[in-house]
């Protein structure tokens, strides 16, 4: 009954990370669905049968939860690094255009 439990809860967590990160892009959303629901099916592997298989089964599915939850949450390497546009080389902060002999902006 409990084998029966859980394959089709990890089959479930296939097919809604599947769908989660086909309907919405968003690649991070469906593999923490999965991994959230494939802990659900270790422990309950875990408790149907308790053995040191299945008890070590849980602990390497929680603990590549833990490091692909970290993982994933840390922005791109790359999000931050981009230096601003270089100026041109003709254009060197002009300010703006003054309107009569006084030296005041116009506006």
């Amino acid at each position: 009954m409990t084998a029966t439990l859980v394959t089709a809860v990890t089959a479930l967590a296939l097919l809604a990370g599947v769908l989660t990160t086909l309907t919405t892009g968003a690649l991070r959303s469906g593999v923490r669905i999965l991994l959230d629901l494939l802990t659900a099916a270790g422990l309950i592997r875990l408790a149907g049968e308790p053995d040191w298989n299945g008890l070590a089964g849980a602990v390497s599915i929680i603990a590549l939860r833990q490091l692909l939850g970290v993982a994933l949450s840390r922005p791109p390497a790359w999000s931050g690094r981009q230096s601003p546009a270089r100026c041109a080389e003709d254009d060197h902060h002009l300010p703006l255009a003054s309107t009569g002999e006084t030296g005041k902006a116009g506006g």
